[in-house]
């Protein structure tokens, strides 16, 4: 018999004695003093987006042209007015040496800042998303969303391997909402108990060859191995996930938007991605907007294929045009903005509680130019309100402001990728 009614609280240290046996108590709430227990708790999770435009955004449109905290909003912020307390907007950030294979290769390391995209050697690093998924990713039933309206991924691998994103979505919506029936679990079941299987037979040789190699062999081996644990990690928590019912959300997708309809498809994939974290499905997600070489349907007064105008060659004629485009899309960012302001959580609102990383891998489509990238910050409790200014010539490293999001994840890091620095100055 223990009573433990005389305590106020109980000590940290308190032990079950019994029989000559001892035992230490797991950390209880009864072992917090009462005005600990009183005092309100941040229960909301904290989450984040990261949201890039591969044709860019037309520079003028987007960077203001005074800094600081009374900036005059510049056409495209402008259109997010009601949320300018909730962001800041970046101007003079890049990553270093992003001559790639390529106009567009920059894209490919948007998230992870590793040089050279694309050219012989190239080899890709973590993205930052990837990293806070291996802090937070086991919490919740997806650990992070990869998804594209066509297209590549934003999300790499800790071996430099591109993620799979998810453009459909109505697969998304199923993936997201839609419960399998009892065979369909049953066969899920069996897929993954194969997979624990295959993993068993992968690792026992794998951990005999790893003895034989040499000091070089041994660090990319190590790779490998961390590969199988995180594979085997995630089937053990996919086997768990499998047989609780998904979170019953108030929308339906049975159709896919039209092809060329960008608004339609963007305004379908914010919504879902709103709908995973309200439910907290998961607390990770990136979106990279391709474009297209076809004129977007829907958006009045565009004739020109989209690719093509973000080719303006200073045409005042197709950057009006293309004005029209890159208007809708942040118009489509709105909203997702204010549905995101409009739920409440524990803490705050979801937007307080949603760092969102938005803007391009290049500063200048027409020109492939990768320098002085169109950014902003969105949410995540961040003091906003302003527009922060480096200088155009000299870039700052872009992934400065990666370690920042990545402490506010939990990771405990001071550097990340191509970083200088742990902060972004006027940033935080």
């Amino acid at each position: 018999m223990f009573n433990f009614n005389t305590q106020k609280h109980l000590n940290r240290r308190t032990i079950l004695k019994s029989s000559g046996a001892a035992i230490a108590l797991p950390f209880l709430s009864a072992m917090l003093p009462a005005h600990a227990k009183d005092k309100k708790q941040d229960t909301s999770p904290k989450r984040f987006m990261a949201v890039c435009s591969g044709l860019g955004y037309y520079g003028p449109n987007f960077f203001p042209e005074t800094s600081g905290l009374n900036y005059k909003p510049s056409p495209y912020p402008n259109i997010l007015k009601n949320h300018l307390k909730d962001l800041t907007v970046f101007s003079g950030l890049s990553h270093p040496n992003q001559n790639g294979a390529n106009g567009h290769t920059s894209g490919l390391t948007w998230l992870t800042s590793a040089q050279r995209p694309g050219l012989a050697g190239f080899k890709n690093s973590i993205s930052i998303d990837q990293l806070m998924a291996k802090k937070v990713g086991h919490l919740t039933r997806f650990p992070y969303l990869s998804l594209a309206t066509s297209g590549g991924a934003l999300s790499w691998t800790a071996n430099g391997v591109n993620i799979p994103s998810e453009h459909n979505t109505v697969k998304l919506y199923k993936k997201l909402f839609l419960n399998s029936n009892a065979q369909q679990v049953q066969k899920e079941m069996k897929q993954i108990e194969r997979g624990k299987s295959i993993l068993d037979t992968v690792m026992q040789p794998a951990q005999k060859i790893n003895k034989t190699l040499g000091h070089s062999d041994k660090e990319k081996f190590a790779e490998y191995l961390s590969s199988i644990r995180d594979l085997e990690k995630r089937l053990i928590q996919n086997s768990d996930w499998v047989q609780k019912p998904k979170p019953k959300v108030d929308i339906q997708v049975k159709q896919e938007p039209e092809k060329l309809d960008v608004v339609a498809k963007l305004n379908l994939m914010f919504e879902l991605i709103y709908l995973a974290f309200k439910t907290d499905s998961t607390r990770i997600a990136t979106f990279n907007i391709s474009g297209m070489n076809a004129v977007p349907s829907n958006i009045e007064g565009v004739g020109t294929d989209w690719h093509n105008l973000s080719h303006h060659g200073k045409d005042p004629e197709k950057i009006a045009e293309l004005a029209l485009v890159e208007k809708a899309k942040f118009r489509c960012f709105n909203e997702f903005l204010n549905k995101l302001k409009s739920a409440q959580e524990t803490s705050g609102d979801l937007l307080d509680n949603t760092a969102i990383l938005f803007g391009s891998n290049l500063g200048n489509a027409s020109s492939h130019n990768w320098r002085n990238l169109p950014i902003l910050v969105a949410g995540g409790g961040y003091k906003h309100g302003s527009h922060i200014a480096h200088d155009q010539k000299n870039n700052t490293e872009f992934a400065n402001l990666f370690v920042q999001l990545g402490q506010r994840m939990g990771l405990e890091i001071d550097k990340f990728g191509s970083s200088t620095s742990s902060f972004i100055k006027g940033f935080s």
